[in-house]
């Protein structure tokens, strides 16, 4: 539509040039032609002007109409575009942004900024944050532009919150017709929510195929150990044989037997009574159990207990076992030092924070943590964070673990809380 109102502009010219050499006319035949013939002359050339006015008139109106249909447009583009929930940025063929959305504006903390007619390389140097992402955008420009047809993949940076976000991003190259760079448009969709989601699926299809397994063993376990607890208890009749033996020989019985039925707990959900406890007597009892063992390596265990009862509706046994295997992993990351037990209510829930002063743990050793049999530990077997965090789930708690290497880390585990009728 451009090239069409362009090619109407040498017709206004032309009327513009035969409005003037009328004008010009008039007045040479009113300065050479006597009266009646001056007059007559006058009128017709007056008569000519008026007509190519109102020609020129009715084309300008045609014309004003066309602009104010393509503002509307362009309006109306805009505000479609302002209006997406996705990152949408069109460059030109030296890579310098023309046009972003507000979507792209926020994400980049581009508000404020003029960025047309910058590059990616300025850019960064406007927005240091994100500099390494705007350097990543330069060579997967430049692949695009080389591939020389719509290209797609994923581009994942962290935002000043903390937030990793991924993006599904589509790039379009334009071309002139002699084939040199003309344009790039750039797409990207955050995928940041579904890429979650499928890690949570792989999760928990992982956990699903480690329950059948350990369903399968503990079932093999369980037979012979029925056999082998029998022949102890006929042993322990017999006189010649020491009871302090027979007596070490049952308690290891009992530890593997429990040991397998924690594996169960990795398989179908168990058939359990679940009934109301107060979370005080969990913590006294496992800083109970805990302290002798933070006692022989130096350690302080702090803990704050709540004052008054706070109910819990589920398997008090389990909820101990969580924190047991929380606190004996803060123990072993520490040589000396403290770690401290809090608490708070929110939300109507109960939120038991543990923090220690460990070693701690690496951010991409960090997001694997709970994953069946992955563990950090040179003898560990790496389920007992993956146990603790079924027994959490199955208590319609959450787990959350933030650590930073050298300097410790903090468990905060949330249960509901149950409301008692006094």
């Amino acid at each position: 539509m451009a090239e069409k109102m362009n090619s109407k502009e040498p017709t206004f010219h032309k009327l513009i040039f035969i409005i003037m050499a009328l004008s010009i006319l008039q007045v040479i035949a009113i300065l050479i032609l006597g009266s009646p013939w001056g007059v007559i002359a006058s009128l017709l050339l007056m008569c000519t002007m008026v007509a190519v006015l109102l020609i020129l008139l009715k084309r300008g109106n045609r014309f004003m109409r066309r602009h104010q249909k393509l503002l509307e447009e362009e309006n109306q583009l805009s505000t479609l575009l302002h209006s997406l929930p996705d990152f949408v940025c069109f460059k030109d063929g030296e890579g310098r942004w023309l046009k972003v959305n507000q979507f792209g504006r926020r994400l980049y903390n581009l508000e404020g900024i003029d960025y047309v007619g910058k590059t990616d390389r300025e850019l960064g140097k406007l927005v240091p944050f994100f500099k390494d992402a705007f350097d990543y955008c330069i060579d997967s420009d430049e692949e695009s532009w080389k591939a020389e047809q719509v290209t797609r993949c994923e581009e994942g940076f962290y935002l000043p919150n903390g937030e990793f976000k991924t993006f599904d991003v589509i790039k379009v190259p334009l071309f002139h017709s002699n084939h040199e760079r003309k344009g790039l448009v750039i797409i990207g969709r955050d995928i940041s929510q579904q890429k979650i989601a499928e890690e949570m699926l792989l999760r928990k299809e992982k956990l699903s195929v480690v329950g059948e397994l350990a369903a399968g063993i503990a079932h093999e376990i369980r037979n012979p150990l029925t056999s082998i607890k029998g022949f102890i208890q006929l042993l322990e009749e017999n006189e010649h044989v020491s009871g302090h033996y027979l007596k070490v020989m049952s308690s290891e019985m009992d530890r593997i037997n429990q040991i397998v039925g924690e594996l169960l707990i990795l398989s179908k959900p168990q058939m359990r009574e679940y009934q109301s406890f107060d979370m005080s007597d969990v913590l006294r009892y496992v800083v109970k159990v805990m302290g002798h063992e933070a006692l022989l390596k130096g350690i302080t265990l702090n803990i704050q207990l709540p004052s008054s009862p706070i109910h819990v509706f589920g398997d008090k046994n389990q909820c101990i076992q969580v924190f047991i295997n929380i606190i004996k992993n803060a123990i072993e990351s520490m040589d000396e030092g403290e770690i401290d037990v809090d608490w708070k209510i929110r939300n109507e829930s109960i939120h038991i924070i543990i923090e220690d002063e460990g070693t701690g743990i690496p951010p991409d050793r960090l997001k694997r943590l709970g994953e069946p049999f992955f563990t950090l530990k040179e003898k560990g077997m790496g389920l007992g964070l993956t146990i603790s965090q079924k027994i959490i789930e199955d208590h319609k708690g959450s787990l959350q673990i933030d650590s930073e290497v050298n300097k410790g880390t903090r468990v905060e585990v949330t249960f509901p809380v149950e409301e008692v009728d006094k």
